[in-house]
């Protein structure tokens, strides 16, 4: 469970989030759409406390996020290569995540193991370091290893990016499979409208920082994102989703 309360952030007095409230429960998958700027990076930084608010705060499972580390072992997230240690191999890579999150080699291997056809055989066993790695493929092994340790709170940013079109069916199956367990909350952003409306339930739309639209996904929401992002006008609209 995610609670946004009053979040800002600026820079250099130039404000670049500003959400008032925004509740995320618990087996919610939440597609963060926008166009360059609106915040997304920014908003998913301060949710992995890698930068402070200049007000407000983030809830992750009852723990405010920039005064405790409580929170961390229930979350994971791949938001770029930087999250990657590029003279590790990806076997390497995983056994230190997996190390991290309490699991042995015994246990990461097993959970390797579902991800075959998602490696499609250009991750494991090709004894290449990370950073001699295509974008696509370390990618791959950011996004997997952001699944290790049974996360509450899994957080990708543009995850479909780079990715060849047989991948990117297989991630969604991926995101799906994960977003159907009550207790994990998925959060995805991507600038792919189908992508984000394809694998998510909610759908929140963030214009120059702020929400503009919070919609439960259906059969018209990517007529309306389409819309929206012609240009049209907009009226700010939280849809059917209760605040707190």
């Amino acid at each position: 469970m995610i609670a946004i309360h009053q979040l800002t952030k600026k820079y250099k007095a130039v404000p670049v989030l500003d959400i008032g409230e925004l509740y995320i429960p618990s087996g919610e998958s939440v597609g963060l759409v926008g166009n360059n700027g609106a915040g997304k990076t920014t908003l998913f930084s301060l949710l992995l406390d890698l930068v402070k608010p200049t007000s407000g705060y983030v809830v992750n499972h009852g723990v405010v996020v920039h005064k405790s580390e409580a929170w961390k072992p229930l979350t994971s997230a791949f938001i770029d290569e930087s999250f990657l240690i590029g003279y590790l191999t990806p076997e390497e890579y995983f056994y230190f995540t997996g190390e991290l999150r309490g699991w042995n080699r015994a246990d990461t291997d097993t959970f390797l193991g579902k991800y075959k056809a998602f490696f499609n055989g250009e991750i494991l066993g090709r004894k290449k370091y990370l950073r001699d790695l295509s974008k696509g493929n370390q990618k791959k092994v950011g996004i997997v290893a952001a699944f290790i340790g049974n996360p509450k709170v899994v957080i990708l940013d543009e995850p479909f990016a780079n990715l060849d079109p047989s991948t990117q069916i297989r991630l969604k199956d991926l995101i799906r499979g994960m977003a159907e367990d009550p207790e994990v909350t998925v959060l995805v952003s991507s600038h792919d409208l189908l992508h984000v409306t394809d694998v998510c339930r909610r759908i929140v739309l963030l214009d120059r920082g702020s929400v503009v639209r919070d919609l439960q996904t259906t059969p018209e929401t990517l007529r309306e994102l389409e819309h929206f992002f012609s240009g049209a006008p907009v009226v700010r609209d939280y849809g059917d989703n209760e605040l707190i």
